[in-house]
């Protein structure tokens, strides 16, 4: 069964029609959903005064922002969201962007200075020719909507590291020390932190050594990063910087103290039952297994606590169950038998490799800072390991990752450039990045224009997030009210099947129907169309699929995909920080989006219960925001609670996809 985000029978001739290609929109979108509104709730009661929304603005504030002063007499008569997207949809695109900030809550000085200053046309605009503002693309700024219409209609690849030019002066910029770009789905942030790399790498003097760091959290991210910075800036400056994820950077580290040999790595899970194995042997009941690796891994590595008393000092953000002064005495001694455990053995974990790497360059760092600029007696000079530190995906990043970067680099002008977003965080890792020496304030910049995916397939993703609240990595809150997007293109598409079997059905026919329904210029085997599923098995089940449907289809393992071209294959965690031209999100069933596991810590931990949904909503969430012109969502039994919430009053039915 299949059917829109938006409610409604779609025949197949209607699908192939919903699913043209994208183009830089000509209606404007509704303002994104707030993160922590209630999706699809009904109005409360009628108003009892309906005030215009704009009262509390002059005549000569809007017109300073860019609003055309012919339209004032009917802006001034708008009472409610309905008539502003009306007007919204005709308007000059400029005026449009101004009004629709200014209702989601944004000053005068934010607007003048993220929506109006960035905005300068190349040829006086006729405020009175209306058809030429509706025929105009995207936004005021011909030559900005030139590049980005020229973009789209190139390859894929050339997409990939495109950076609208609005984004330029963040890239370019000068600063203080660390700094930090925040945004939502679709802004941008890989793609500023890739030119940032570039324009920082472009300053080097001549030389052969690799003085700037890369760097994001897993593999195939790392190599997806690589991938795009040659294409961007070519094989010389690539050679000029280092280009690895987090813990593989962490494990050289170590590996050159020396203090890797004869040990083996376990990921979290080996940790779990590890821990859980020790737990049976004491006979220890008032924790669980995973409550004591988690306050391990989040507390005592990932802060590098050194001492009981540091431990006795320490903040747990996010960590939910309070320990009394009691409580973390018996913990300490618990963590103590445990590592002692895994040293017998011979073996270690990810965070204490980076744990080991962070003390070990806070070590380098003290040296370099003790020796003044004079040689030791050895005769060498101790030096920082990096002079520029540019951050992809930070708030996957643990407080251990964080000491160790803050340790690589000098701390003063443009030591440390971070990108992220805490509403695509799919790991529990919660920082606050100033108790780490990261000082980020006055340094900060958030993007709010979405120019990398559609408006409908961001509409649906924001919806996604409903109901919960995300922090800023710096102490504070973040959501997402006020995000739009500059493209349009087709309604998501949502499908459900009885079986697993019937689904796997409904994801090769959507391949084959966007196939048919587009205009030659790409095919399902050119590598930009992804199936994202939430577990291994059900990868291979696609794979397998696909392959007997006649449909290459190529899985995304932790290096990127295994060979180039085919439809992408891999689980929603192979997806951080990748983008498509089209994705399906297979598999978005109850039991399974969020994991089957979280529901045993409702009433058990009713904290962790939050964050483990939260942390699976995010990644339903990311795996949506991957898609730049298509997006379908398919699950069999029932759907994800996450879905059902999001399209309460759009539940439809649908006609049934044929192969």
């Amino acid at each position: 069964m299949v059917h829109s985000a938006h409610g409604g029978t779609a025949s197949r001739a209607e699908r192939q029609l919903t699913h043209t290609r994208v183009r830089p929109a000509q209606v404007r979108p509704e303002p994104a959903p707030g993160v922590g509104d209630t999706a699809g709730g009904e109005p409360g009661g009628q108003k009892d005064v309906e005030r215009p929304l704009f009262e509390a603005f002059t005549d000569q504030d809007l017109v300073d922002l860019g609003v055309v002063p012919a339209l004032l007499p009917l802006i001034r008569r708008i009472v409610d969201e309905d008539e502003l997207l009306g007007l919204a949809e005709v308007a000059p695109q400029l005026t449009s962007d101004v009004l629709l900030a200014l209702h989601d809550g944004k000053s005068v000085e934010e607007v003048l200075e993220h929506v109006t200053v960035p905005v300068k046309a190349d040829s006086p605009v006729d405020p009175e020719d209306f058809a030429a503002a509706v025929a105009r693309p995207a936004t005021q700024v011909t030559s900005d909507d030139a590049a980005l219409q020229a973009v789209l209609g190139e390859s894929f690849a050339r997409w990939q590291v495109f950076l609208h030019p609005t984004q330029r002066q963040l890239v370019d910029r000068v600063y203080g020390g660390p700094a930090r770009v925040s945004g939502g789905p679709g802004t941008g942030k890989t793609i500023v932190a890739l030119h940032r790399a570039g324009h920082l790498a472009a300053r080097l003097p001549p030389g052969d050594d690799k003085p700037i760091l890369l760097t994001t959290f897993n593999r195939n991210l790392a190599a997806d990063l690589r991938a795009r910075f040659l294409d961007l800036v070519g094989p010389d400056l690539v050679d000029r910087v280092d280009i690895v994820n987090i813990d593989k950077l962490a494990s050289r580290v170590v590996g050159e103290a020396g203090a890797s040999r004869r040990r083996r790595t376990i990921d979290d899970d080996a940790a779990v039952r590890e821990w859980a194995a020790m737990l049976d042997e004491v006979g220890e009941r008032r924790w669980d297994a995973e409550f004591l690796a988690a306050e391990w891994a989040e507390v005592v590595l990932g802060q590098v606590l050194r001492s009981r008393t540091d431990y006795f000092k320490a903040r747990r953000p996010g960590r939910g169950r309070p320990l009394s002064r009691a409580d973390r005495d018996a913990v300490w001694q618990l963590v103590e038998r445990f590592t002692k455990r895994l040293d017998d053995a011979g073996v270690w974990t990810w965070r204490q490799v980076a744990e080991y790497a962070a003390r070990t360059e806070q070590d380098r760092a003290a040296a370099v800072v003790s020796a003044a600029g004079q040689p030791t007696a050895s005769g060498s000079l101790p030096r920082y390991r990096y002079r520029h530190v540019v951050v992809d995906e930070a708030q996957d990043l643990n407080p251990a990752h964080w000491k160790m970067l803050r340790a690589m680099v000098a701390p003063g002008r443009d030591d440390i450039f971070l990108v992220g977003d805490t509403h695509q965080r799919i790991y529990d890792n919660y920082v606050t990045l100033g108790s780490l020496g990261v000082n980020i304030r006055g340094r900060s910049a958030k993007l709010t224009l979405s120019y990398r995916t559609t408006r409908q397939i961001l509409w649906t993703a924001l919806r996604l997030l409903a109901g919960e609240t995300y922090d800023d990595l710096d102490g504070g809150d973040d959501n997402l009210a006020g995000y739009r997007s500059l493209l349009s293109g087709g309604e998501p598409v949502l499908g459900e099947a009885v079986t697993w079997a019937d689904e796997l059905k409904l994801i090769s026919g959507q391949i084959r129907v966007w196939e048919s329904a587009g205009d030659g210029s790409t095919s399902a085997g050119d590598g930009s169309t992804a199936v994202c599923v939430p577990t291994r098995r059900m990868v291979e089940d696609v794979v397998t699929h696909l392959e007997a449907s006649g449909i290459s289809a190529i899985e995304i393992g932790p290096d990127g995909p295994k060979r180039a071209g085919g439809v992408h294959v891999g689980t929603m965690h192979r997806f951080k920080g990748l983008e498509y031209r089209r994705i399906i999100i297979g598999g978005a069933s109850a039991g399974l989006v969020p994991r089957g596991v979280v529901e045993r810590y409702q009433d058990v931990d009713p904290k962790r219960y939050q964050q483990e949904r939260a942390r699976d909503r995010s990644l339903l969430f990311v795996a949506a925001t991957r898609a730049r012109d298509d997006l379908a969502i398919f699950w069999h039994g029932r759907p994800s609670p996450f879905l059902a919430a999001a399209w309460t009053r759009r539940r439809a039915v649908g006609s049934s996809l044929r192969n």
